[in-house]
């Protein structure tokens, strides 16, 4: 945990030091859970969100059913009327409970504070309960905890919650095909902890009957606050008078805005269900203790559609989304383990859902996977609620089955500035080998700069060849110039920048009219006429399916 830590710490500081993403407001000393994206940033998230529209909108996949899908976008306002807050359940059911540490002055949220309890099954040996656990650690801090769990089972969900408790360093999960030695209740799991030579097995109940809170601050031991209930909604005002009439809020999601416009879609263009509305846009949540970096912050984007069928079909676009946005991913370059998408469990669904599938990534800062994008059967609850509310009829009517329904949605809601993380974090590579051993091994599409042209020198006719080139490459693709420095160098800043070609200019050009093109990833070099640069760029990029960037 240490060294992926480390890996995390070296990330941001790349990101500073290249300018991926800045702190905002940072000469000011910054201010909590808001980012700015520099120079090399803004151009990877713009090309993540372009390869989401053009892949998801302009030229969706064909449908499970064989047909075309169809697609349409929005782009709604950010304050909309706060009678769609109340409809939403956002106005009255968007709060957290929160709590502070009167001594380290930490915040958290009240799931923070609610641990399921471990306790000790009598029927085994040497069995332990999480106080001893906790004296255990107080006394030998420097010892090492060892969990092996049940598979199939949330046991994996010790580390992070031993760990808060133990403030331990040395915390290891590990599955293996233990058979459980006593049944336990409906909901347990069962791990084995092998601590300083003892045994010990813990059950734990999720159930919820067997949960306790913690009235101590996790971080230092500290006394907490009471509870205080925290809208997560950033309210402002609309108009010359600051009162209750003139209230509003900045939009929490983008969802509201495409549901409250579904008849105007449906009115104003030649959409028939199934189809979708897509929209990319700012969304704001006062979150009580944003953190890991750009994760959990309080101004992010995000990209989602709403998915309207008609409910007999809701299962089989579900499973169809559910795929294609996991594909998504993997095909420009989540391609490892670490992506991990996940069914939710029954409990774990909203109330008027029938299925949901987070697709999660495995990032260097956490222990477990953490959600980058949700797949949801959201049933009729959305268009119900609005025609409840506005007194407006939201209801479709299928012209070939001549039948009125509220359509069911399926919703793909995925996070622009976690997707640039993961990427980043996906990205990040070391290869001691080269003079500077950190790069970014982007997927061409995503990659912030496509090529680079270097003059070996800058001198002896060299840059009156190279900047043709360069002119003729940028009328189609962000790329640089660059003649400062040693070759070795501009070549560590573009792997650092993550640009897959680098094209120089050398003496040999002079004679024979090549240059030579290094690849990124492999640093292998080879040689081609000036005059192909062009085309060899936009072979290499089609191959990756980024030609149309």
């Amino acid at each position: 945990m240490a060294s992926e830590a480390t890996t995390m710490d070296r990330i941001v500081a790349l990101c500073k030091r290249r300018g991926f993403i800045f702190q905002s407001s940072e000469i000011y000393g910054g201010i909590n859970g808001f980012w700015d994206y520099g120079p090399l940033g803004v151009e990877l998230k713009r090309n993540i969100k372009d390869a989401w529209w053009n892949d998801m909108v302009r030229t969706p996949p064909t449908g499970p059913d064989g047909r075309e899908v169809q697609m349409v976008g929005v782009d709604c306002s950010i304050i909309m009327n706060p009678k769609v807050w109340e409809a939403s359940g956002h106005a009255t059911g968007f709060a957290d409970p929160m709590r502070d540490c009167k001594l380290c002055k930490l915040r958290f949220r009240g799931d923070q504070l609610i641990r399921t309890a471990l306790y000790e099954v009598s029927a085994i040996p040497n069995s332990g309960t999480i106080e001893e656990l906790v004296d255990l650690a107080d006394k030998k801090p420097e010892i090492s905890f060892l969990a092996d769990c049940t598979p199939g089972t949330h046991a994996q969900e010790y580390a992070p919650i031993i760990k808060r408790l133990l403030k331990a360093r040395k915390v290891e999960v590990r599955v293996v095909p233990h058979e459980p030695v006593v049944s336990g209740p409906v909901g347990t799991s069962v791990a084995y902890w092998a601590i300083d030579g003892k045994s010990y097995r813990m059950v734990q109940d999720f159930t919820g009957e067997s949960s306790v809170e913690i009235q101590a601050c996790p971080n230092c031991g500290g006394e907490l606050t009471e509870v205080r209930q925290f809208n997560l909604m950033f309210p402002t005002f609309v108009g010359a008078v600051h009162d209750e009439g003139n209230k509003a809020f900045l939009r929490p999601e983008t969802a509201q805005g495409i549901f409250v416009n579904f008849k105007n879609v449906c009115d104003s263009t030649r959409v028939k269900i199934p189809f979708g509305i897509a929209q990319i846009g700012k969304a704001f949540r006062n979150e009580i203790n944003p953190r890991n970096y750009t994760f959990r912050s309080r101004e992010f984007e995000q990209m989602e559609i709403e998915f309207f069928c008609n409910d007999k079909d809701a299962m089989m676009w579900w499973e169809w989304w559910r795929d294609v946005r996991i594909n998504w991913y993997k095909s420009l370059g989540l391609a490892s383990d670490h992506l991990r998408p996940r069914n939710q469990t029954e409990k774990e669904l909203a109330h008027y859902s029938k299925a949901c599938t987070d697709i999660e990534y495995l990032f260097p800062f956490s222990e477990e996977p953490q959600e980058l994008e949700g797949v949801a059967h959201r049933g009729c609850f959305d268009l119900t609620q609005h025609a409840k509310h506005s007194g407006k009829d939201m209801s479709y009517f299928d012209d070939e089955t001549k039948e009125r329904f509220i359509p069911t949605v399926i919703e793909p809601s995925a996070g622009a500035d976690r997707a640039a993380l993961a990427f980043l974090c996906e990205a990040y590579a070391v290869d001691e080998s080269r003079p500077s051993p950190e790069l970014m091994r982007f997927h061409p599409r995503l990659a912030p700069i496509k090529a680079a042209v270097f003059p070996l020198v800058n001198k002896d006719g060299l840059p009156e060849i190279a900047e043709p080139i360069f002119r003729e490459l940028k009328k189609r693709w962000p790329v640089q110039y660059d003649a400062k420095q040693s070759i070795g160098k501009r070549y560590a800043r573009m792997d650092e920048a993550g640009t897959p070609y680098c094209f120089t200019i050398d003496g040999q050009t002079k004679e024979d009219g090549t240059v030579t093109v290094r690849d990124r990833d492999t640093g292998h070099q080879v040689r081609i006429a000036k005059e192909q640069v062009a085309k060899f760029l936009e072979e290499k990029l089609a191959q990756a399916g980024g030609a149309s960037l």
